[in-house]
C-alpha cells in the first residue's frame, strides 16, 4: 500500500502546517542516476529502492515534501514504476509527495492520468503543463487533498522562448499562467500552485502581483545554480511561507562513498539553515 498523507485538509494547508512545524521549507527530488549511485549500492532498480530508502530516512525530519521524477524511474525500464511505487511507500505518511511528472493531454486522456498518479499511485500533488487551458486542466482540480503545480516559468535557460512572449493582455505569457492558476485556484477545489525556477529570481516578484498567495515548487536549487536566498527573498508568501525549495542531485549525491545518507542529511541541513536564516531576517 501506498504511504499517503491524512486527507484532513487541503493540501496547501497540510504543507503550511508541516513548514510550520519542521521550521522548513525543503522540498528533496528523488532523481535516481544509476551511475551516479553510490559505490556501496547495486546499480539496479533495487539498488534505487535501497539507496533511496537510506535518503528518505536520513533527511525525512528536514523535509517538506519528497519529489520523485517520473522520468528517472521511467528510465529504468520494465521495473521503474514498481520501484517508484516502492519508494514512494517508504515515505513517511505525514509527509507529502509531489510527483513531478509534467503531464497533460484532454478529455478522457487528462482524466486518465489524474487517476492513475492521484488515485493508483496517490501521490498527494503532481506538476502539469496548463497550456492546452482550462478544459484540459480542469480534470486535475477535482479534489480538495490534492495540489496541482502549474509550469509557470521554467528553470531551463531556454524557457523564455515562449514563456516571456507578450500577450495581447500586456502580461507575459508566465504572468498569465499565474493569473489564471489563481482564478483556477479559488474556482476549483483541489490546490494549485505554479512551478517557477530559482534560476529566475528577478521574476519572482512579478509573479507574486499575479499569485500572491499560491504555493511555488521552486526548482533549480544546487546543480543549477538557481539561488535560494533570493528565491526566498522575493517569493515568500505574506505568511513566511509559500515556497517549496526544491534540491535534488546536491542532496542525493553529496557523498560517492558509504556515509551518502549522513552526507546527504549534512546537505539538507545545511539548506534548511539557509531557509530558516532567510525568514528569521525577513521576519524581523
Amino acid at each position: 500500500m501506498i504511504a499517503t498523507t491524512t486527507a484532513t485538509s487541503t493540501f496547501d494547508k497540510r504543507l503550511s502546517n508541516r513548514a510550520r512545524e519542521i521550521d522548513s521549507l525543503l522540498c528533496i527530488g528523488l532523481d535516481p542516476i544509476l551511475n551516479r549511485l553510490p559505490d556501496a549500492i547495486a546499480r539496479t532498480p533495487a539498488g534505487v529502492v535501497e539507496f533511496s530508502r537510506e535518503i528518505i530516512a536520513a533527511t525525512s525530519s528536514m523535509a517538506l515534501a519528497f519529489k520523485p521524477n517520473l522520468a528517472f524511474f521511467f528510465a529504468l525500464g520494465r521495473e521503474g514504476l514498481d520501484t517508484l511505487y516502492q519508494v514512494c511507500a517508504d515515505i513517511p505518511s505525514n509527509i507529502p509527495i509531489v510527483l513531478d511528472c509534467k503531464v497533460n493531454d484532454m478529455g478522457a486522456t487528462a482524466e486518465h492520468y489524474a487517476r492513475a498518479w492521484f488515485n493508483e499511485l496517490d501521490v498527494d500533488a503532481i506538476t502539469i503543463a496548463p497550456y492546452m487551458g482550462e478544459d484540459a486542466c480542469a480534470p486535475y482540480f477535482t479534489n480538495a487533498s490534492k495540489g496541482v503545480f502549474m509550469l509557470t516559468k521554467t528553470s531551463n535557460p531556454g524557457s523564455g522562448q515562449f514563456q516571456d512572449q507578450t500577450l495581447e493582455s500586456g502580461h507575459r505569457l508566465f504572468e498569465e499562467v499565474a493569473s489564471q492558476s489563481a482564478i483556477w485556484n479559488d474556482r476549483y477545489p483541489a490546490s494549485i500552485g505554479l512551478v517557477v525556477g530559482a534560476t529566475w529570481p528577478d521574476t519572482f516578484k512579478q509573479i507574486r502581483q499575479h499569485a500572491p498567495e499560491l504555493w511555488y515548487l521552486v526548482p533549480g536549487i544546487g546543480e543549477q545554480g538557481g539561488s535560494l536566498k533570493d528565491s526566498l527573498v522575493a517569493g515568500l508568501t505574506s505568511s513566511g511561507d509559500g515556497i517549496l525549495a526544491s534540491a535534488s542531485r546536491s542532496v542525493l549525491y553529496a557523498s560517492p562513498g558509504g556515509d551518502f545518507a549522513e552526507a546527504s542529511a549534512r546537505a539538507a541541513a545545511m539548506l534548511v539553515d539557509q531557509i530558516r536564516s532567510v525568514r528569521r531576517a525577513l521576519a524581523t
